[in-house]
């Protein structure tokens, strides 16, 4: 905690407010993105220590009720069904409160956004990251990507939302932080970024490309190349309603810390950078989105040619099933096709009854059998169970796009086997899941996955304080015994 913020808490002396504690009853950690939500409808949420600092003066030494609600987290129920708690405050006092946690992933912490301890530092505990009520001006980012550059962890984002007004930076943010290995935070813990800032010292562009409209990147790679490091990323300029107008590819520039335009790629361009990258040992940059079913030679001259891009398909370029001799729909790497989904090629059997087509990209849930389809994610190999995982969020599930599925695979071109569920969030989107193989612990064992928590697309009206729109870091055990189905 910062000398400034230490004399703000001493300040508060004994009127120091009340302090609430949310526990994971397996593992004892404050649970973050608790709602407690009182008879008059008044909500207060715990920060990402699991905290919340009551502070209503009319309340003092009231018993009064809250409801508790959590995704993927429950309290026992009551006669008449009500989930909660009694709360009599007094100044300084705390309680801790402990909840049956029924997602097979942990929730540690919100990464991005304002008042990530907000909570914490009003009742005067310490917390882990230097800047834990605003950073960089930064209330709300929208998708990560991250990579290994110079020694740091490089991260970039979507759109941005300051303080000031509800536009904000719409050309990519960026930050870096120091890796576990080398001072870093322990992943457990936290990540405690330092952005690059503008003069007014909110988050700067970094990738603020020719043209109007937006710039997003996807598929963040470092390659070794001239004797050097450097970073590229697929770009895509959007208008209107949500069109990319152009793609290409980024090369940052780090001497200004910015990205610039390597190249341009042609219009109606169908295989580009994409979703997240892994560098396989066969030479390949593999692009994930969620499934790794797009790659390129992993050289700069190769990732600049969109032509060099091949896809793992069974259309050819015009559109037919390519068929082998038995009358089986034929994989192959290909080039002018489309990457495929998981619900395209369902679609692609549908409409053709008559071939032998196989889904590689089908997952099925462990529990039920049923298709689960998967719409963004990441894929790694992972050293522990010796196989590739992939983290994705679902198509159509329980939730919009909240439900989060855990699956592993001899080959990441698949089958994959059975999907278990690790997350889910309740009428609420939770997309485009990162893994972080960089945080990884114990070979592998350990791993850790972000997402974007945001109420768009998901038809939820109440937005979450503080934390929508923002990033949230998981912990998953791969040993825990309820992925054994995945195995």
């Amino acid at each position: 905690m910062t000398l400034a913020l230490i004399a703000a808490v001493a300040l508060l002396g004994a009127d120091r407010p009340f302090k609430v504690k949310v526990v994971d009853d397996r593992t004892g950690r404050g649970v973050p993105l608790v709602e407690l939500r009182a008879v008059d409808n008044t909500s207060f949420y715990t920060d990402s220590a699991g905290v919340i600092a009551f502070d209503e003066p009319g309340l003092i030494g009231v018993s009064t009720y809250y409801h508790i609600k959590s995704h993927g987290y429950e309290y026992p129920a009551d006669g008449f069904g009500y989930r909660g708690v009694r709360v009599t405050t007094s100044p300084g006092g705390s309680m801790a409160v402990k909840l049956r946690r029924m997602n097979v992933a942990e929730r540690l912490y919100r990464v991005t956004g304002g008042g990530i301890y907000r909570d914490s530092v009003l009742v005067g505990d310490p917390v882990p990251i230097a800047r834990p009520l605003l950073n960089a001006q930064v209330v709300g980012s929208d998708s990560v990507l991250n990579a290994v550059y110079g020694g740091k962890l490089w991260w970039f984002w979507g759109d941005t939302n300051k303080p000031g007004y509800p536009l904000g930076n719409f050309h990519t943010p960026g930050a870096t932080s120091r890796l576990p290995a080398d001072g870093g935070l322990d992943p457990d813990v936290g990540v405690d970024l330092e952005y690059l800032v503008d003069d007014t010292g909110f988050a700067r562009p970094t990738a603020e490309l020719p043209g109007p409209g937006p710039t997003w990147l996807f598929g963040l790679t470092v390659l070794r190349a001239d004797g050097r490091e450097r970073m590229f990323a697929g770009y895509s300029k959007i208008r209107g309603m949500l069109e990319a107008y152009e793609r290409g590819l980024a090369e940052f520039d780090p001497a200004a810390r910015r990205f610039r335009v390597a190249s341009t790629f042609p219009k109606g361009t169908r295989a580009y950078p994409d979703g997240h990258a892994t560098i396989r040992t066969d030479g390949y940059v593999y692009y994930s989105t969620p499934f790794p079913v797009t790659r390129a030679p992993a050289t700069p001259e190769a990732l600049a040619d969109a032509s060099r891009f091949e896809v793992y398909h069974c259309l050819k370029p015009d559109g037919t099933v390519d068929v082998g001799p038995d009358g089986s729909a034929r994989y192959a790497w290909r080039t002018g096709v489309a990457p495929p989904t998981s619900k395209a090629i369902a679609a692609l059997i549908a409409s053709h009854p008559t071939l032998k087509i196989a889904n590689p990209l089908a997952l099925r849930d462990a529990a039920t059998g049923k298709v689960v389809h998967a719409h963004t994610g990441s894929t790694e190999w992972n050293a522990h169970r010796r196989r590739w995982t992939l983290i994705a969020v679902q198509e159509g599930g329980t939730s919009a796009l909240g439900e989060v599925w855990y699956a592993e695979a001899d080959d990441p071109l698949g089958p994959w086997g059975p999907a278990v569920k690790v997350v889910t969030h309740d009428d609420y989107s939770f997309y485009n899941p990162r893994q972080h193989p960089e945080f990884a612990k114990d070979g592998g064992r350990v791993v850790y996955f972000e997402g974007t928590y945001t109420a768009t697309f998901s038809g939820n009206r109440h937005p979450t304080p503080r934390y929508d729109y923002n990033q949230i870091m998981y912990k998953l055990d791969l040993d825990d015994p309820a992925l054994r189905a995945a195995r």
